[in-house]
């Protein structure tokens, strides 16, 4: 039987795992992303060296460089992240596998996997929006990841300060786009603890808010791209009630201009049908993909 590697790179860990290209995918091997890029990535090398893979898809975070015949391709351009800028994550994974690869960000292969696999199955035009440490999202075209010059940035646009929210905003670039006013780094800035540790009127309020800085960023995809459903995930999406909240502020947002049936229905805005394993999945999908060109 054929196997994938599959790699989620994010901000925080690691996860690391096999699968086939039919989606059945094994339990993941948890890695500390740590602050020492060299490091963290033998330790990937290590998990799989000794596994027969044809081929490996990595999701990770960004920004990365994705335009095809780049010097740098398959590196991280200026990150928050400590210690990573500039490393180039593609080759130091897959150069000592010595088999195809591919790679896109995490959130791009979180949308892929979600298309294949889970809540946007069917549907030729989607998006897959993350909002955990930071904030990102992939959006699908025909069944290809939208890519550019770079790939999308949602949490880097601008957003409008709700009214009475004085902080100053967490983003080490922009101060208070929409991750630096609505990442779970921008919570934990505001709050001292992240939103699951809230609790009663402070985590609904919490909740309230965040849902109306995402609903914002959600209303320029929608007026920008135009996709069908908008799958949210990452840790912040769990809070209870947030993707009500999301929705019921998305109407606000949109105020009924060039608004379908399906913007005002319960399933536009959707949590993850793959739970927390999409970018997982989606490293399924990256490796088929790899291995078709090669």
């Amino acid at each position: 039987m054929e196997r994938f590697g599959s790699v989620e790179l994010g901000g925080t860990k690691i996860l690391v795992a096999l699968g086939t290209p039919e989606g059945e995918l094994g339990p993941a091997e948890r890695i500390e992303t740590g602050g020492d890029p060299v490091a963290a990535c033998a330790r990937v090398v290590d998990s799989l060296r000794s596994e027969k893979i044809s081929a490996i898809g990595i999701s990770a975070f960004g920004p990365l460089d994705l335009e095809v015949g780049s010097d740098t391709f398959g590196s991280l351009l200026d990150t928050p992240k400590p210690g990573w800028s500039g490393f180039d994550v593609l080759e130091s994974i897959a150069g000592p596998l010595g088999v195809p690869a591919a790679i896109d960000t995490d959130v791009g292969g979180a949308a892929l996997g979600e298309g294949r696999w889970g809540a946007s199955q069917g549907l030729r035009h989607h998006a897959y929006v993350t909002v955990g440490t930071g904030i990102g999202a992939g959006v699908v075209e025909a069944g290809e990841l939208i890519h550019g010059s770079a790939h999308p940035e949602i949490g880097h646009v601008a957003v409008r300060r709700i009214n009475g929210d004085d902080f100053p905003g967490a983003c080490p670039f922009h101060a208070d786009c929409l991750e630096g006013m609505a990442s779970g780094n921008a919570v934990k800035a505001r709050y001292g603890e992240s939103i699951d540790a809230l609790a009663g009127e402070a985590q609904a309020a919490a909740v309230e808010l965040i849902a109306g800085y995402i609903a914002q960023g959600i209303r320029a995809l929608v007026y920008s791209v135009a996709p069908q459903r908008v799958v949210v995930g990452g840790g912040v999406s769990k809070s209870p009630g947030f993707h009500d909240k999301v929705r019921a502020s998305l109407q606000v947002e949109l105020a009924g201009y060039g608004t379908r049936d399906h913007h005002r229905s319960s399933g536009f805005v959707v949590p993850p049908g793959l739970g927390d394993r999409s970018g997982l999945f989606g490293g399924l999908e990256l490796a088929a993909r790899a291995l078709a060109r090669h």
